[in-house]
């Protein structure tokens, strides 16, 4: 089944910037797919228009058989900023709560559901703390969890670990697989990281520069169950080098 397609999708800005031209593509569930390209290439665009925060000037979104207006009313998917964005006078549960109480939920079933997806994200024992309390690494896995909080399918996440450094970054790489295997949510997963892209995804979605369009989607044939380790492997640098392939045709 499609969590997300798009249709000849398109996108204008006034100035007539042309963010995206003609944009087909479809991302079933369970998959978790990367967006890749250089900088303005409507990576984190697509996004935005999945998740309502752009409108097209052509084509057609549908995200879990929705418009991306029903699906963000339905409260479809969870979105993960490049920043953690959370409420420095909220602890950590206050900020995973959050989208709860918004939603009207019951006490006793939102603590419930914090105390679960904290628990996924390897914060269960740091409710209490405040954001400024917390690494950077942290932070994110917060977001992510309140992302998760209302359990939504679907998960966008726009570069939510550009900003860290490569010891940290590759931790919650590994961390996130293993909670997308476990929830078997569908993710599009935005990058500039090559490696990242794919140790992460079963689907490489390979953008050109402005307007942005696809250049190539490349089906990643590894395994799900990745260890670190697999970054050394012959598989792993034919896929890497495919996807750096398609970046370089793609900018002719």
């Amino acid at each position: 089944m499609s969590v997300v397609t798009a249709e000849g999708l398109s996108l204008t800005f006034p100035g007539d910037v042309q963010a995206l031209k003609g944009v087909n593509l479809s991302i079933d569930a369970g998959e978790f797919v990367s967006f890749i390209g250089p900088s303005g290439c409507g990576k984190t665009t697509f996004l935005r228009v999945v998740a309502d925060l752009e409108k097209p000037t052509g084509g057609e979104v549908r995200v879990t058989g929705l418009s991306p207006e029903e699906a963000r009313m339905k409260r479809a998917y969870g979105y993960v900023f490049q920043q953690p964005g959370l409420l420095p006078w909220r602890t950590v549960e206050g900020n995973v709560r959050l989208p709860l109480a918004l939603m009207g939920q019951d006490r006793r079933t939102a603590d419930q559901r914090v105390a679960s997806v904290l628990k996924m994200v390897e914060l269960d024992g740091f409710g209490n703390k405040y954001p400024w309390q917390l690494s950077g690494g942290m932070q994110q896995r917060a977001s992510i969890a309140r992302a998760l909080a209302f359990d939504a399918e679907l998960l966008l996440m726009d570069e939510p670990f550009g900003a860290l450094d490569e010891i940290v970054r590759d931790r919650l790489n590994d961390q996130l697989l293993d909670l997308w295997r476990s929830t078997q949510k569908t993710v599009l997963f935005v990058t500039h990281s090559i490696p990242e892209a794919v140790y992460l995804s079963t689907k490489i979605v390979v953008m050109s520069p402005r307007p942005g369009r696809i250049a190539k989607v490349i089906d990643n044939p590894l395994p799900s169950d990745r260890p670190l380790e697999v970054r050394e492997s012959t598989e792993f640098l034919s896929v890497a080098s495919d996807v750096r392939n398609a970046l370089r045709e793609g900018m002719h």
